[in-house]
């Protein structure tokens, strides 16, 4: 079953056929002290400089350990959170200079699927409502009947049975309440989905459902993925391009193979041994590079090369100055001196 597109507002790309631009973003959340007269002490540097873009059509795999900044930069291209500073390019509009009756148009374009399909739900309401609610909101289906039937048609087209729409949030599982999260996100014809751990809380069956359903609508439907995980064998699958976060900072991005068969920053080619081979022969046999030492804190982050505390190729330059994020193959970019 499709469902009707016609109505689905028109994307205009760069002449890159690029649909989002991100340049120097940052967000530093304030740390205030002082109940009467709070005062700003310190600031959490969770986003602190990143740029990237996202082709029309593409998924971009935003990957990195808990913390690192993933979900905190999605927030801001959703304008969930207002940016420190830096742009976010979309339609060739800074998203950052927009008011929210300006941002209005453009929340129809851009949807999220959140991680928690068992938070993301209002419990009080019909799985019906629930979908025709963002139809109601941007007025893209006016007429009750005409919601109703549209309703239908996206719960069949995520697997699940039209009957779905009388049942409630907790009459469901885990899979069919996700499902009917990329239902909601479809509602109102977007072009740009924001996909936060969008099958982490999920089965390994159900997540290879979710995933299959995940390309089958980009690919129906053309539309445009931000793919934010920790699961990096998903992400293979799925993403054409990956993106690698390290507190705050982003130390590799490239085309999925090339990334996955030629990893060059340190924290990469780290984070890509952690994850396990099913062949238990092959896993025993391989070398480990483990990371020592801890995530050095947001709030008071190593000077220059964030990672050079933990990297086994670190030298004293490392420490003063931050490396430039530079191509060192086509379309292969990475953050580090000594490479």
């Amino acid at each position: 079953m499709s469902v009707d597109t016609a109505t689905a507002p028109a994307a205009t790309t760069s002449a890159s056929g690029d649909l989002v631009q991100v340049r120097n973003l940052k967000m530093h959340f304030p740390i205030t002290e002082g109940a009467i007269v709070p005062r700003v002490v310190a600031h959490v540097k969770a986003v602190d400089g990143i740029s990237f873009d996202i082709k029309k059509g593409e998924t971009l795999g935003l990957v990195g350990e808990s913390g690192c900044g993933k979900t905190t930069t999605g927030r801001c291209i959703l304008q969930l959170e207002k940016a420190t500073s830096g742009e976010i390019i979309y339609d060739g509009r800074d998203l950052n200079k927009l008011d929210k009756k300006e941002m209005r148009p453009l929340r129809q374009r851009i949807q999220v699927i959140f991680q928690d399909p068992y938070s993301s739900l209002n419990p009080r309401m019909k799985i019906g409502d629930i979908i025709a609610e963002p139809m109601m909101v941007h007025q893209t289906e006016p007429d009750k009947a005409a919601r109703d039937k549209r309703v239908r048609e996206l719960l069949g087209v995520c697997g699940l049975n039209p009957k779905f729409a009388d049942r409630y949030p907790h009459e469901m599982s885990g899979g069919q309440r996700q499902r009917v999260g990329i239902a909601r996100a479809l509602a109102v014809r977007p072009e740009f989905i924001i996909c936060d751990e969008a099958v982490s809380a999920l089965d390994v069956s159900i997540q290879a459902q979710v995933i299959n359903l995940l390309e089958d609508l980009r690919d129906e439907y053309d539309l445009t993925y931000l793919f934010i995980s920790h699961d990096l064998s998903v992400v293979r699958h799925l993403c054409q391009r990956v993106a690698v976060m390290y507190l705050g900072n982003m130390v590799e991005l490239a085309a999925t193979d090339e990334l996955f068969d030629n990893p060059i920053h340190p924290y990469t080619k780290a984070l890509l041994e952690a994850v396990p081979i099913p062949d238990p022969t092959v896993e025993q046999a391989r070398a480990h590079q483990v990371i020592e030492g801890e995530i050095p804190s947001p709030i008071n982050p190593p000077s220059g090369c964030v990672f050079h505390p933990r990297c086994n190729i670190a030298v004293e330059a490392c420490k003063g100055s931050a490396p430039e994020f530079r191509e060192i193959r086509p379309g292969h970019w990475v953050a580090c001196s000594q490479v």
